[in-house]
């Protein structure tokens, strides 16, 4: 077992802190306590797997949801960007044949390689996951073998920066390098983590969040082949435009909403079949507008209101991209509000129609324009219906806002997130 002064050395190396400041930004007090929670981390591993004589650290970054809310499923097109909340792990091969991984408030898991088998009994849990995972790297005919890992999570869950997703990279990641020399590349690992939460944990979802923590930046994705999907960095220092973004937990519950997110999935597919077609991307919003008294016979209003919403917004990234790489962040600003529009009035995702009475993204959002109203911007963040909303604050305002945005839903609600310029790692120490 490594000793914990050559731990400690490892992590105070030049090399250590030239990764953690290009994770978590280059603050000493942040440096600081990044080396203390991966010293905690190899505390954990050591204590439960004191038979092991190395480890290594992995990382994988949260995701938040910038532009093309619920655009992907359809062949659409999102911006998203990797944040500095992340999933952090020690681990190491072992010759057992058997994953093992101690997450932090989490019970262990223990998965036998040698059963890849689908469970109904693990839907919705980080051992389905992982199952998930190894079976498909199995699949694809990459190599397979156990490891133990202990894992600490910073990304909140059911915050709608994507813990799943995160944590599926990770596992990916771990499986590459130990053994595979790390070669797979970030979209395919994204790839193998929408697989396993699809068949193995049990929802759907596209394949944003996974792309993003595995890509790292501000990422526009293009999805119209979901085989081979158009991933591009786009080039911008949000760190220097005076704004921060924060993302609100409104505390809504979560709960029994896959229904929500199948419905509006195929609500929009159903417009596309009406059409002729699979997906909306195949199709114009001139096209739904045209036909619209016959799709009226054949789908719902909401189906058609929500096609409309996917056009709008899938125009609106590139439109975003523009406005980042030309540096014209007011105009950025004014497409995020208009995103946020659309989904409240054409997606239709800041409730469900079963919760009427509970209303808590409608609230946040027109406290977020009542306070911003001509200095920032705000949006639905995420699935929608619960959870979250997004909005993009004047440094000069932030103190303000959060403080409008605690008193309204609780002390802890809002989280001030920077934009992390690398997907999942290795750490090189």
């Amino acid at each position: 077992m490594p000793s914990t002064k050559k731990i400690i050395d490892t992590l105070t190396s030049n090399n250590a802190k030239a990764y953690f400041s290009k994770l978590y930004g280059d603050n000493h007090g942040v440096i600081d306590g990044q080396i203390q929670r991966y010293q905690g981390i190899a505390d954990v591993f050591i204590t439960e797997f004191p038979k092991q004589n190395k480890l290594d650290f992995f990382s994988a970054p949260g995701r938040t949801e910038v532009g093309g809310n619920h655009t992907d499923h359809n062949a659409g097109r999102i911006l998203a960007a990797a944040v500095d909340l992340d999933i952090a792990a020690a681990a190491a091969p072992n010759n057992e044949g058997v994953i093992r991984m101690h997450s932090d408030g989490y019970p262990p898991d223990f998965i036998d390689l040698s059963d890849l088998e689908v469970r109904i009994a693990e839907r919705y849990s980080s051992t389905a996951i992982i199952r998930g995972v190894a079976a498909r790297f199995k699949q694809l005919g990459y190599r397979l073998g156990g490891f133990d890992a202990a894992a600490t999570s910073l990304v909140p869950k059911g915050s709608g920066l994507s813990s799943s997703a995160a944590f599926e990279v990770l596992i990916g990641l771990i499986l590459s390098h130990f053994y595979n020399n790390g070669e797979l590349d970030p979209v395919l690992l994204a790839k193998i983590g929408q697989y396993a939460e699809n068949q193995y944990f049990g929802k759907p979802c596209g394949l944003m969040d996974q792309t993003t923590s595995a890509v790292g930046g501000f990422v526009a994705i293009d999805f119209n082949d979901f085989e081979n999907p158009i991933v591009q960095q786009v080039r911008f220092d949000f760190a220097a435009s005076g704004y921060t973004l924060v993302i609100v937990d409104t505390r809504g519950d979560h709960a029994d909403l896959n229904d929500e997110y199948t419905a509006l999935e195929n609500e929009m597919k159903a417009v596309a079949h009406a059409l002729g077609g699979k997906v909306l991307r195949e199709f114009s919003a001139q096209a739904v507008l045209e036909q619209m008294g016959v799709l009226r016979g054949q789908v719902s209003d909401r189906a058609i209101l929500r096609a409309l919403h996917f056009y709008g917004d899938d125009q609106r990234v590139v439109e975003q991209v523009r406005a980042l790489e030309s540096d014209d962040f007011p105009h950025f600003l004014d497409l995020i509000i208009e995103s946020g529009y659309s989904s409240w009035m054409y997606c239709q995702n800041v409730f469900a129609p079963n919760t009427v009475q509970k209303q808590e993204l409608a609230v946040a959002l027109a406290a977020s324009q009542g306070y911003l109203q001509g200095h920032g911007a705000w949006r639905v963040h995420g699935g929608g219906f619960a959870g979250t909303i997004q909005a993009f604050v004047p440094s000069t305002m932030l103190t303000g806002y959060v403080e409008m945005m605690e008193n309204i839903f609780g002390e802890g609600a809002c989280h001030l997130l920077r934009v992390r310029p690398v997907g999942g790692v290795k750490m090189q120490g």
